[in-house]
């Protein structure tokens, strides 16, 4: 499990007095064990890890963007150092192409007539890739597909 991975890494982070990964890694517990006593639950499950690194990911890069228009890039770097850190965790992500072609397959299987579908094409597409890639991705290939030619509008 992820968080079993979490734990060996922190563990490893502290025996080699690595802080940066030590750093990103106790922030990521913590946001784990406030999820577990959120949910009331003893374990989260991948998804729920998977998500909470999501969501870090995204304030990472938001920093960065803020720092770069704040001319400060020796903070701007050490926030991509903690992103690299975090994107480590996630699963591989689905290239673009694989992407267009399981959402191809879904829009077929549900028989999809257009943009009125898109929730319909965009719930199944986020199923099948749990934790491969980002919703915006998968939103603008989804709307691009369901508005291309051949769809009816």
């Amino acid at each position: 499990m992820l968080t079993e991975k979490i734990d060996a890494d922190l563990k490893a982070a502290i025996k080699n007095r690595d802080t940066t990964r030590m750093s990103v890694l106790r922030l990521l517990k913590t946001a784990i064990n406030n999820r577990m006593i959120e949910k009331n639950v003893n374990e989260l499950k991948d998804d729920g890890v998977i998500a909470l690194i999501r969501k870090d990911i995204k304030r990472h890069q938001d920093s960065i963007e803020q720092f770069r228009k704040g001319n400060r890039e020796d903070l701007a770097k050490k926030e991509e150092a903690e992103l690299e850190i975090l994107k480590s965790y996630l699963p591989k992500e689905a290239s673009p192409e694989e992407i267009k072609e399981a959402v191809k397959k879904i829009i077929e299987e549900i028989r999809a007539g257009g943009k009125k579908d898109f929730g319909k094409v965009m719930k199944a597409a986020m199923e099948k890739f749990k934790g491969a890639c980002d919703g915006k991705t998968l939103s603008s290939i989804v709307n691009e597909l369901l508005s291309g030619p051949g769809q009816a509008q």
